[in-house]
């Protein structure tokens, strides 16, 4: 701690700050000097881990950099800072794999703030039942506007995501082979017909400007896998799972959601410590943080029905799929493959070239980048 008290930093949406500021204002009074910095979505991407963790204390992260984060050595262990009770509780409690996600070499490097995976998101207005299966919503998109979520990470994250749903089993970190090759030859059909009648104006949304334009009611009805948000909820967007590839069958996603990472320049004081711990208890998860805009990641929370009172329903629409969503690799070189395989992937289909070419190319892009720190 400096003498300007603890720092971290978090992500600018209400999702990723309300509830962390209005969490450290009540804990000024108890005496804790906590602040919360913030930086875009794609501030995730756009510097390494270790970068952050020279500045702050807690650094807020996804799954994917934990592997980059232990190349750095940049995070403390969960283990050396909590008690082993708590750490099995959390992964006990916490929904989907959302705890386990940061486990990697052995030990825990973030606390399960908050639970989140792709679903479908639509204008209830526009699409009155939500589609089933993939099949379903590419003949829907021959009648509405459907947008995919392409830009960024997630071009490749929506492939996986498709594969999950057609295989019952995405890549997995490990794995000598990323997609199986007729699982990605089928991912790859269902996005090209998609892309093929999605709104080019779109190809660079992030998830949070796609569900903006949802919510605008600017004539965009559905997009069937995108990271799922509660805050929209009470904007006319509905949620459901994730398409299916058949019915009946698995609702394909890849894991998203947040954790706290404490860096190894902290050194976290006994009273900064019981904050962490209460924001991961039942009663922030339950109470304080969906009451401030925050998507919490204990299972208690999402199948609390004053809670999805509040959130129109959010959470038991898409328990489901969060229950079944699929880990992303978190080798040390994952976030850059999660860039190259995107951009390779909108460069075939917006140009409608062959899946053969693309998937020939996918394979030593995650090959080179998973060599560079294969996950032990």
């Amino acid at each position: 701690m400096n003498a300007a008290g603890w720092r971290g930093l978090t992500w600018d949406h209400p999702r990723g700050y309300r509830a962390l500021e209005a969490a450290a204002r009540r804990a000024a009074a108890d005496g804790l000097a906590l602040t919360w910095d913030r930086h875009p979505l794609e501030g995730f991407e756009a510097h390494p881990i270790a970068e952050l963790c020279a500045r702050y204390d807690l650094v807020v992260l996804d799954h994917p950099h934990v592997g980059e984060a232990v190349a750095a050595g940049c995070l403390k262990p969960i283990e050396d800072l909590f008690g082993a009770d708590d750490v099995a509780r959390w992964d006990a409690e916490c929904i989907g794999a959302t705890a386990a996600s940061y486990a990697y070499a052995g030990r825990h490097w973030a606390l399960p703030l908050d639970a989140a995976t792709q679903v479908m998101a639509r204008r209830p207005d526009l699409v009155d039942t939500p589609p089933a299966t993939w099949e379903e919503v590419c003949a829907l998109a021959e009648r509405q506007v459907v947008a995919l979520s392409l830009a960024g990470p997630h071009a490749i994250l929506s492939f996986q995501s498709i594969c999950a749903a057609v295989a019952d089993s995405a890549a997995r970190p490990g794995d000598d082979e990323f997609v199986e090759r007729g699982v990605g030859r089928e991912a790859y059909r269902i996005m090209t017909r998609l892309v093929r009648t999605s709104p080019q104006a779109l190809r660079d949304a992030n998830p949070i400007a796609l569900l903006e334009h949802i919510a605008s009611g600017d004539g965009v009805a559905l997009c069937p896998l995108v990271y799922g948000y509660v805050n929209y909820a009470s904007r006319g967007v509905a949620f459901s799972d994730a398409p299916r590839a058949v019915p009946g069958g698995r609702p394909g996603s890849i894991l998203g959601g947040t954790g706290i990472g404490i860096s190894q320049r902290a050194k976290p004081s006994p009273a900064l410590l019981a904050h962490l711990r209460w924001l991961l208890s039942d009663d922030a998860q339950c109470g304080f943080i969906p009451q401030h805009e925050g998507q919490p990641a204990r299972r208690s929370a999402w199948q609390d029905a004053g809670v999805n009172a509040q959130a129109n329903g959010f959470y038991a629409a898409t328990r489901e799929t969060l229950e079944q969503a699929t880990l992303r690799p978190r080798h040390d070189g994952a976030v850059a493959f999660q860039a190259a395989a995107s951009a390779r992937l909108r460069e075939g289909l917006f140009a409608e070239q062959p899946a053969h070419a693309v998937l020939d190319d996918l394979q030593p892009i995650y090959e080179r980048h998973h060599a560079a720190g294969a996950e032990t």
